[in-house]
């Protein structure tokens, strides 16, 4: 995810391993550009994608799969001329690259590489046995030919190369932000996926007999599981006591990772620090266990249930604990972020110690108008705290208008939960709570609007689906559904310029930036 603020709003001028995908703010939707790789000639981009039917590509959601090819393939021609003609200066920026980021970087293109030998799967639990950790893969790869070490040297070094032009692109775009006085808000999750790099060549650091996820939570009305069990989403837990015993280097690494690239970042999933729910399951077993009361539950496990690790939040004691910890981690989180601005995604089942934990070390946590209920009140916006970032959805969540149709156009099985929450974003805007004979457009939508910006929060950030009023969503929590993370905007910057709708709609919001002091 990433956010555009105005640079005079945050007060400031991904994990190492799981490495950001190159070309990804040229080639996105596969256009050459001036920062593409210099390497890539007009020829090379043409003969690539000669037999792509890019107009196809380009419609509907994003379809990763032939994305991805086209873009290897774009790759693997840049790093062949770079390999053949790149000059000593291009030379010499790679090589300081490699090693400015030697920490990561080789251990992730290896990995690269042996999923490469498998199929391109990243599942190393079902790799041969010689290359199911990374010691014994290094001693495969000694053992092998000299010519098969020379090419599989070579493929490391293309998986390097791609490393860097990231890297140079995501540092291009943020110098080009910052001259228009825009900063790039960015996002690191907590976790990190079991079938990782960072996994793979650090093992002793993570818990890999227990998934991290959510507990229940009953607002997610479209989901089953959720409601029952949580949300399982398969990361293994950390083990903070090796953590602990080298200075927590990965997490410093990670850290300074996205600093380079962004003014400021947000932790998803901020509560696990302090503590996470564990599964004793992997979430594909999830539909397994779906059906299965308590008793059964534990049958199927050898008595293993999901908690709360590294403790619950039942004791006074407890809680000091998880608090403690949780805090001792975000030190060092804060430590390497120095003058980046940190935002803690605080949301779901929130333990009363965590909030002014946070507040007390200046991470700014969300304000979600609707959730933000005290003795059956909704809290005024004017009564946030200034050190919070104030918004009515998230990606998790389904988009006002998208709400909207559901409690008065289009009822569903899920019409008196959008009710709900229309009635409380209500009554912060100002309205009555029985909101069904006003205008969406007309009142609705600039009220809500101006609410928020009135707000205290320091950070007041609209998604682009409430912003236009569009109503698809982009992801539901907990599910592997094939649309969720593929949405894009479905008209382009030019077609909506042209909307005389979506003019008056802008000139509206700011208006409302202007009288609110945000712009």
């Amino acid at each position: 995810m990433i956010q555009l603020l105005p640079i005079n709003e945050t007060g400031v001028d991904n994990s190492p391993y799981n490495a950001i995908s190159a070309m990804a703010i040229e080639l996105t939707t596969l256009h050459l550009g001036p920062n593409s790789p210099q390497e890539l000639t007009r020829a090379d981009f043409d003969a690539v994608l000669a037999d792509a039917d890019l107009e196809r590509l380009r419609r509907g959601g994003v379809k990763y799969r032939q994305v991805k090819k086209l873009k290897r393939r774009l790759l693997e021609k840049a790093f062949a001329n770079f390999a053949g003609r790149a000059g000593k200066e291009r030379q010499a920026g790679f090589r300081r690259f490699c090693e400015e980021e030697a920490a990561w970087l080789h251990d992730y293109a290896f990995f690269r590489v042996l999923m490469e030998e498998n199929d391109d799967s990243a599942a190393w639990n079902r790799w041969p046995a010689q290359q199911q950790s990374i010691e014994r893969a290094r001693t495969w790869l000694r053992d092998l030919p000299r010519d098969r070490q020379s090419a599989i040297n070579d493929r490391q070094n293309f998986f390097c190369y791609v490393q860097w032009i990231a890297h140079q692109q995501w540092r291009d775009i943020k110098s080009y932000a910052e001259e228009r006085g825009v900063a790039l808000m960015g996002d690191i999750p907590f976790g990190v996926s079991y079938y990782s790099a960072d996994v793979f060549a650090r093992p002793d650091e993570f818990a890999l007999d227990w998934s991290g996820g959510a507990p229940p939570e009953l607002y997610f009305k479209d989901d089953e599981f959720t409601q029952k069990w949580g949300q399982n989403w398969g990361i293994p837990l950390y083990r903070w006591d090796r953590m602990r015993a080298n200075n927590f280097e990965w997490w410093r690494e990670r850290v300074r990772a996205v600093r380079r690239i962004f003014h400021l970042f947000r932790i998803d999933h901020i509560l696990g620090f302090y503590r996470i729910y564990a599964f004793p399951w992997r979430p594909r077993k999830n539909k397994q266990f779906l059906p299965l009361d308590w008793n059964h539950m534990l049958e199927q496990t050898g008595g293993r249930a999901p908690h709360f690790a590294p403790r619950h939040d039942e004791t006074p004691e407890n809680c000091e604990a998880n608090k403690r910890e949780g805090e001792e981690y975000l030190r060092v989180v804060l430590e390497e972020a120095s003058a980046t601005r940190v935002i803690g995604e605080d949301l779901g089942t929130v333990p009363d110690y965590v909030r002014p934990n946070l507040h007390a070390l200046g991470i700014a946590g969300f304000k979600i108008p609707q959730w933000e209920v005290h003795n059956e009140q909704v809290t005024p916006g004017d009564k946030y705290e200034r050190l919070s970032v104030a918004t009515y959805m998230t990606h998790d969540h389904k988009p006002i208008r998208a709400l909207w149709e559901e409690a008065f156009e289009h009822p569903t099985a899920t019409s008196e939960q959008s009710r709900f929450d229309l009635a409380k974003i209500a009554v912060f805007a100002g309205f009555d709570p029985k909101i069904d004979k006003i205008d969406f457009e007309k009142d609705f939508y600039s009220a809500i609007m101006d609410a928020l910006f009135k707000s205290e929060s320091w950070i007041a950030i609209v998604m682009i689906t409430d912003l236009l009023a569009r109503k698809y969503r982009f992801n539901v929590p907990g599910t592997t559904a094939n649309s969720n993370w593929t949405r894009r905007m479905q008209r382009s910057v030019a077609q909506l310029r042209a909307s005389r709708k979506t003019q008056a709609r802008m000139r509206l919001i700011h208006d409302l930036l202007e009288k609110t002091g945000r712009a």
